[in-house]
């Protein structure tokens, strides 16, 4: 039996703006992985700090707030301290082209702007996962 790739949401900063991530969630839930949504407000500490106790393979982050220069490059950051190199950092929020590509220099992944289709995230995830890590099945 395969086992499922574990994604992490969050919602760093002060932005309570929640409804796109919950749409996320549930896409990839049905898609066939597992989700683990950490809330709103959340800081890069509690982000970075669920997501090893978790053990996830990816971390998405939704960004509305206009922080994300900010926020991103934090996450990253504290990744790399805590030894979370496999681990992909993707997202999503109102960011500018420009942005995104700052962020994909600095080691982001795909950054999905407001109304991409969920299947379009789906993809994107299935594609990159598979040689960032492979899970063994415990029992």
């Amino acid at each position: 039996m395969e086992q499922k790739f574990r994604i992490l949401l969050a919602k760093p900063g002060l932005d309570g703006h929640d409804r796109g991530v919950k749409v996320i969630a549930a896409a990839l839930r049905d898609a066939g992985f597992e989700v683990i949504y950490t809330g709103l407000r959340q800081t890069p500490e509690q982000i970075v700090n669920a997501a090893v106790e978790e053990d996830v393979d990816a971390i998405g982050v939704s960004i509305l707030s206009g922080a994300h220069m900010t926020l991103f490059p934090a996450i990253k950051e504290l990744m790399d301290e805590k030894g979370l190199k496999d681990v992909l950092l993707f997202g999503g929020g109102i960011i500018a082209d420009v942005d995104a590509k700052k962020l994909a220099d600095m080691g982001c992944g795909r950054i999905f702007g407001p109304g991409t289709p969920t299947p379009d995230v789906v993809k994107y995830l299935k594609e990159a996962l598979p040689g960032k890590r492979e899970k063994e099945q415990i029992f």
